[in-house]
């Protein structure tokens, strides 16, 4: 692995970086207190129409696209040098890396000339509804549907359901939506996508509050929603095929660490400053274990993140060992909170506002338990590990070949 830029990787991180230092010296350190909702949509939206700007939106995205035609390993600097600073980028991740880039791979012209421009400016948010409360991680078993209105070939659709753990969809201008369409063929066959406008009739987001107090969830309903057959996204029945395309962009991008997550180092200060009747808690034996486990993952993840640039800077594709990352991140977040917490005892089960590096575990610890969930659960992605890196016999679907409506009904 080169860990090295080139002369021209190197230029663009100067670039970007300066960019940076002159436009976010507000986000280098994290706000006192929490954004009120209207606060963080007004600053996430400015923030992104800044980027539009100065030409760092859309940085692997066609010229055609409105995006800048340049290499991934340059998307890769970009987002590298941001995270060094604290700035509302949340809003836009899911719209700009998993939504728009299906809009623009699957809708026809006038839909993308109609929706790319605005999300990468910043001036429409978009969500992304595809889990349900009985299809998660097997995605092809959702239930909401979607019939035509008429036998006309262009007739509307109609989509009545609820989808589930939708993030920002309270906050979102328009969603990606996967329906069923044809119960009658097996699961993935009779699926298909559409662009739902988020304030139309028959739509209702409720935000799902959360353990660790935030409400970024929701569940959403809908309710004899109309949606035109121009916003459709490929084909009737192609919406696993769509789907993919979304699913590849969302793994990719939840298989790294999240900014400002702690690391292994922080909790070895942390066990430092933690007195018990023997002293430090790091010189306790079990104490030393887990802090050398955090830090063994923490590098193993950091390689298998550089063995994906690598292959990026030579024009390659990262494969499926990419769900090793993903896997363990959340895991090693969960259990370096765990140990943290455990260390700090009684203080450890209340809010440490006293304290932000506590209340940094503390809240590591808790978006662990969704991380592991979110972009494929553990499950699936150790099924992935097993049979697409390791080679090892596909797990058994007995329902893959059944039509829909007869293996519900068994």
């Amino acid at each position: 692995m080169d860990f090295t830029d080139s002369p021209d990787d190197a230029a663009y991180r100067a670039r970007a970086r300066d960019w940076l230092a002159a436009n976010g010296a507000e986000y280098r350190t994290p706000p006192a207190e929490p954004y009120s909702r209207d606060e963080l949509v007004r600053r996430s939206r400015a923030w992104q129409k800044a980027k539009h700007q100065a030409g760092y939106t859309g940085i692997t995205w066609p010229k055609s696209m409105g995006g800048q035609g340049l290499s991934p390993m340059h998307a890769i600097i970009f987002n590298q040098e941001q995270s060094r600073y604290f700035a509302p980028t949340g809003l836009f991740e899911i719209g700009l890396g998993m939504c728009i880039p299906t809009v623009f791979t699957h809708g026809s012209p006038e839909i993308i000339a109609r929706y790319v421009a605005p999300a990468l400016a910043g001036d429409e948010v978009w969500c992304q509804l595809f889990s349900e409360p009985a299809a998660g991680s097997d995605l092809a078993g959702i239930r909401t549907r979607a019939v035509r209105d008429s036998d006309a070939p262009d007739a509307d659709w109609i989509i009545d359901g609820q989808k589930v753990w939708t993030t920002n969809a309270h906050l979102s201008d328009y969603g990606i939506i996967v329906t069923r369409t044809d119960p009658s063929v097996p699961k993935h066959k009779g699926l298909t996508m559409f662009i739902v406008d988020m304030h139309g009739d028959g739509v209702e987001a409720r935000p799902l509050k959360q353990m660790s107090g935030g409400s970024d969830f929701n569940e959403v309903f809908f309710t004899g929603v109309r949606v035109k057959d121009s916003h459709r996204l490929g084909a009737v029945g192609d919406g696993w095929k769509v789907a993919l395309t979304t699913l590849m962009n969302e793994r990719l991008a939840v298989g790294g660490k999240p900014s400002h997550a702690p690391d292994y180092a922080m909790l070895m200060d942390f066990a430092r400053r933690i007195e018990t009747d023997t002293g430090p808690a790091i010189e306790q034996r079990d104490v030393r274990q887990r802090v050398a486990a955090a830090y063994i993952a923490d590098e193993g993840i950091k390689l298998t993140q550089m063995r994906a640039l690598s292959a990026l800077s030579k024009g390659q594709v990262p494969g499926p060992e990419q769900s090793i990352s993903k896997v363990v991140v959340a895991k090693t977040m969960q259990e370096m909170g765990a140990l943290a917490l455990d260390l700090s005892e009684a203080a450890g089960l209340v809010t440490a506002d006293a304290d932000p590096v506590l209340a940094k575990f503390q809240g590591s610890y808790m978006a662990a338990a969704g991380l592991r969930i979110a972009g494929g659960t553990d499950e699936i992605l150790r099924n992935i590990i097993a049979e697409r890196v390791l080679g090892l016999p596909g797990d058994l679907r007995p329902d893959k070949d059944a039509p829909f409506n007869a293996a519900v009904a068994a």
